[in-house]
């Protein structure tokens, strides 16, 4: 209540004020008719009091602009009337921009902190595009007297603009709308309301000078692409409408959007078609996940009412059925079918010579626009003995022939849990180390503790506040040390499995001998469009980020392949307002929007409904009676601002809020659709239930009870 005071006196002395200037009919002197009536008089006045009559106008045009009171425009005539053109418009110049300035700072005094609070999601993407472009969005605004002032004062007051930037920029872009009106007030007799002066031509003029701006960005974005080409030769002509460097998920949905659009495209791939995913990430690991599962089911088939049975596993036909999966979806990603989708496909290594030349095996291929699709590798960590022995990575290790008898997995997450999970249930002694204070950082901490207590049941051996120092061969033997509050502890195994993070690959194809700009954490710099800093290279996927994931790099293509082939006619924002993951543990962990943690970190006000699936019937049939649902709300509203589920099919059980995100659909539609009955997505819906409980007061209830009472007297 004590910060709230100040702002209530001041908001009730601008009241007061109001209140003041209309009781005693102060804005009657602020018409055109009555400056037309006493023209002679202020004159005359003006004559005899030169300087007092200066600083009184200047004074009342200040107060009037800073509390939005009608009446500024028939000032501006008064000023063309009384002082001439240019001292009039020096005067008003002045004075407008600095009531202004006054209705800006009270605006960012009284509202910016609870906004802030309130809306921070949306006003951080505002503040970025503020930070990069809003001087020219006033400027423009300003421009155009038709707009109303008052707005852009209280609106800016909101964002984060500077007080100089603000000052600066509305004088300037308000000077050429003063200079008209003063100037009309030249011939004040002749005006008869503020209408005649805001004609049809007039207005047009001042539409058509608030484009000014639009063009001369366009202009100015021309010259600093000139700039950035200007060591470059344009080749004469051009093959290719676009040419992308590397065939993952990222760079093989650009090559097939740009080909289905009738562009000229060429696919240029150095290793395997499909990238990662395919090859190496998210077809292997699930298909691993898989048989584990079934290993696992099969050693508890008692949960069942089954003998439970010990399955014999033979690792080399696990393996076997990796590589035959990824040999079945590989057609999907292959150079035939994208061949026929019109892709020309070409193996080798890419080089980018100029913003619109690629080599690859000694070939020259011209093209009007690139896109980067690199994608990124795992990191492999500094570690004192590491280059001792060969660690695998999600890279080698489906090359494996043999199960590891003891293996160590470095990293808790998404990689390093889905995989410690699996060799264990498939026969490794698994020991998983992870150097915070609980596996899956990013998620909240009671999905970390519920995986925790599920591997350690499983019998993994779960070291977490461990950092690993370094690697040690003692008689031929693979030992681990770890440091653990101030302890070390050493730790036997066949195998190491690094899975600490990935990093993107920059590298080998051109971009750091175009000076193509990285960002800090090394991956190459985007803006909201996806180009680089060089206009007509686009990056997508691993290899820019800000989310490695499959469906992120396909929905960024996207952008690329229309930003780059019509982005002259119109370009289209990334957007990452509904982004989901998973992690395919057992149970699954999916996650769209914020989770408890997010929201607390960026200061985001939420309410948290949780549903237990193991009171649902469909899971309690299936024997998976596990897990929870977990959304966040805005406070007050059934508006999703985020949901994380843990439990058996929870990646297909997400889409439900996934959809409700991006749509603008919030929890009472989800209670009021029919969930089939039993299923796993009746979840969602007894989640809906809980947060409507939630929302009817006690009090409701007593009138209800009562009101049923009466029914029955």
């Amino acid at each position: 209540m004590k910060k709230l005071l100040p702002k209530i006196v001041f908001v009730l002395l601008a009241i007061l004020l109001v209140i003041f200037i209309r009781s005693y009919g102060l804005t009657d002197y602020l018409t055109i008719s009555f400056v037309k009536e006493n023209q002679a008089l202020l004159n005359t006045y003006y004559l005899q009091q030169p300087i007092l009559t200066t600083l009184s106008f200047f004074l009342v045009y200040i107060v009037v602009t800073a509390l939005s009171l009608p009446g500024a425009v028939v000032m501006t005539l008064a000023a063309g009337a009384l002082f001439g053109l240019v001292k009039g418009t020096i005067i008003v110049s002045f004075a407008s921009t600095i009531g202004a300035t006054l209705a800006f700072l009270s605006s960012r005094y009284l509202f910016r902190e609870s906004i802030s609070q309130k809306f921070k999601n949306s006003l951080d993407s505002i503040n970025q595009g503020i930070k990069k472009d809003g001087a020219f969005y006033l400027f423009t605004l300003r421009l155009i007297p038709a707009f109303p002032f008052f707005i852009i004062n209280l609106v800016m007051g909101i964002t984060q603009i500077s007080l100089v930037k603000y000052y600066l920029v509305s004088q300037i872009g308000m000077l050429a709308g003063t200079i008209v009106y003063v100037n009309a007030g030249l011939q004040l007799s002749q005006i008869n309301s503020a209408k005649e002066i805001l004609s049809f031509n007039l207005l047009s003029a001042f539409i058509l000078l608030g484009f000014f701006p639009l063009v001369m960005k366009k202009a100015i974005d021309f010259i600093l692409a000139r700039r950035v080409f200007s060591k470059f030769k344009r080749p004469k002509t051009i093959d290719y409408n676009m040419v992308v460097i590397g065939a993952g998920s990222a760079g093989l949905v650009t090559a097939y959007i740009s080909a289905a659009v009738k562009a000229r495209v060429a696919l240029i791939e150095k290793h395997k078609m499909g990238g990662d995913c395919l090859n190496t990430g998210c077809v292997p690991s699930k298909a691993i996940i898989k048989s584990a599962k079934l290993a696992h089911q099969m050693k508890n088939a008692e949960k069942y009412g089954l003998n439970s049975v010990a399955p014999e596993i033979d690792f080399t036909k696990v393996m076997e059925r990796v590589h035959k999966i990824i040999k079945q979806i590989e057609p999907h990603d292959s150079v035939e079918r994208y061949t026929n989708l019109g892709v020309e496909c070409i193996q080798g290594a890419a080089k980018i010579l100029s913003p619109w030349e690629v080599e690859v095996n000694g070939r020259i291929l011209t093209t009007k626009s690139i896109t980067i699709a690199t994608g990124a590798s795992p990191l492999i960590p500094n570690l004192p003995g590491l280059d001792k022995i060969t660690p695998l990575t999600s890279e080698n290790l489906w090359q494996l022939k043999a199960l590891p008898k003891k293996m160590i997995i470095l990293g808790g997450g998404p990689i390093g849990c889905e995989m410690a999970q699996s060799f264990k249930r498939l026969g490794s002694q698994v020991t998983q180390i992870e150097m915070n204070d609980r596996l899956m950082a990013n998620e909240d901490r009671e999905v970390s503790q519920f995986i925790e207590e599920r591997f350690r049941s499983e019998g993994i051996n779960l070291l977490v506040n461990h950092r690993a120092i370094e690697i040690q061969l003692i008689d031929g033997v693979k030992i681990l040390i770890t440091e653990h509050m101030g302890q070390k502890y050493q730790n036997e195994f066949d195998e190491i499995l690094i899975a600490v993070g990935r990093q993107a690959n920059i590298r080998g194809f051109g971009a750091e001998d175009l000076g193509i700009r990285l960002r800090e954490n090394k991956t190459i710099e985007a803006n909201e469009y996806l180009q680089t800093n060089y206009p007509n290279i686009y990056v997508c996927g691993d290899v820019t980020g800000p989310y490695q994931l499959t469906h992120t790099a396909s929905h960024q293509a996207w952008f690329c392949s229309v930003n780059a082939l019509f982005g002259k006619i119109k370009k289209f924002k990334v957007d990452y307002s509904v982004i989901p993951w998973a992690t395919y543990t057992d149970p699954e962990i999916a996650s769209v929007g914020l989770n408890e943690q997010r929201a607390r970190l960026a200061g985001i006000e939420y309410e948290l409904t949780t549903y237990g699936i193991d009171d649902l019937d469909r899971a309690i049939a299936d024997s998976e009676d596990h897990g929870m649902v977990r959304v966040l709300t805005k406070p007050g509203t059934d508006q999703i601002l985020g949901a994380t589920i843990v439990g058996q099919h929870a990646s297909d059980l997400l889409l439900e809020f996934i959809t409700a995100m991006k749509h603008g659909i919030g929890l009472n539609k989800i209670l009021g659709t029919i969930h089939i009955y039993p299923t796993m997505g009746e979840a969602n819906k007894f989640l809906a239930g809980n947060w409507k409980r939630k929302q009817t007061s006690e009090t409701v209830f007593k009138l209800l009870k009562r009101f049923h009472e009466w029914g029955r007297s």
